[in-house]
Formats: structure tokens, C-alpha cells, sequence
């Protein structure tokens, strides 16, 4: 399984975005932004998932 990047804190804009979604910000970060969807990772489990860019 290829291993992603750690990713970065989000800001408080993402935040609420990632908020929107039923998550709580301060376990993800993003890993990666793209034009129609976010790859967010779990600060503790390394889990990933995708989210639709705002």
C-alpha cells in the first residue's frame, strides 16, 4: 500500500468546510487539494478520505 503524504493544518476556512462534512478539524490535515475533491488524512490513525472541494 503506497503511503501518503502527512499533510499540513488546515485553515480556518477548511475547517469549516471539514466541519460541514460532521468531522472534527482538529483530527485531520490535508494532504491534498485538488480542483474537485480534498484528500484529508487522520492525524492519529493515518486513515484517508475524500471530500468535494468546496
Amino acid at each position: 500500500m503506497k503511503r501518503l503524504k502527512r499533510g499540513r493544518k488546515p485553515t480556518v476556512a477548511e475547517c469549516n468546510h471539514i466541519k460541514s462534512f460532521n468531522l472534527i478539524p482538529a483530527n485531520w490535515f490535508i494532504s491534498k487539494k485538488m480542483k474537485d475533491r480534498w484528500m484529508i488524512v487522520h492525524r492519529e490513525f493515518g486513515k484517508p478520505k475524500v471530500l468535494p472541494a468546496p
